[in-house]
């Protein structure tokens, strides 16, 4: 996604996990993509990719991702947290407090988004904006916030739905017009992937509800 937003071009090659390539387990011994390599050097840590992403790839030739917003960065970053200790959870009578503890974290993530970001209110306007319209986390384009978060909302969406029967509630304006504005992007559909394969990776995660 960073790549794809950043126009930068690039081909993607497949690897079976269960069988990497020897080259592939040279690079990078014991740890799963993704990785990068640079210079000789290589990266595994997300977080120290995007990093180095944004700071290799600047303008004037390549977009700056970050978000202008620091809240921006940790909204919804609990999010996956609660969902896995809800779908690996096999104790019935755990499953509705765990539910909510996901709920209360989705509930968060809805207030964030629909509340006005401070460029979105304009002081000499004589209305009153009470509630964003804004497309993504830190505005109406994605930054690496949205790159973080989106796959992982994704997940919890197709596998909570799987495994659970849960829904994330239609009230969540905020959480459905995300979902849906990231929906409509080449950069988030074209690198994430399908449901079923989402569900099939998960059919070993999530834990059957026994008594």
């Amino acid at each position: 996604m960073i790549l794809w937003l950043k126009g930068v071009v690039f081909s993607v090659t497949t690897v079976d996990l269960k069988r990497k390539p020897a080259d592939l387990q040279n690079l990078a011994p014991g740890t799963h993509p993704p990785f990068i390599t640079y210079n000789g050097e290589v990266k595994t840590d997300v977080n120290k990719i995007e990093e180095f992403l944004e700071d290799v790839l600047a303008p004037p030739k390549y977009l700056k991702l970050s978000p202008k917003h620091p809240e921006s960065n940790t909204a919804g970053m609990d999010i996956f947290a609660k969902f896995s200790a809800f779908i690996k959870n096999s104790r019935p009578e755990a499953n509705e407090a765990l539910e909510r503890g996901l709920l209360k974290t989705l509930q968060k993530l809805d207030e964030y988004l629909n509340s006005p970001l401070p460029d979105e209110i304009d002081e000499n306007s004589m209305e009153d904006i009470t509630i964003s319209t804004r497309k993504f986390l830190d505005g109406n384009e994605m930054t690496l916030a949205d790159c973080n978060l989106l796959p992982k909302l994704h997940i919890v969406k197709v596998v909570a739905k799987k495994y659970r029967n849960f829904e994330i509630p239609k009230e969540m304006t905020g959480i459905w017009r995300y979902l849906t504005n990231a929906y409509s992007r080449d950069e988030f559909t074209n690198t994430c992937p399908g449901d079923k394969e989402i569900e099939i990776a998960y059919s070993d995660v999530a834990k059957r509800l026994t008594k």
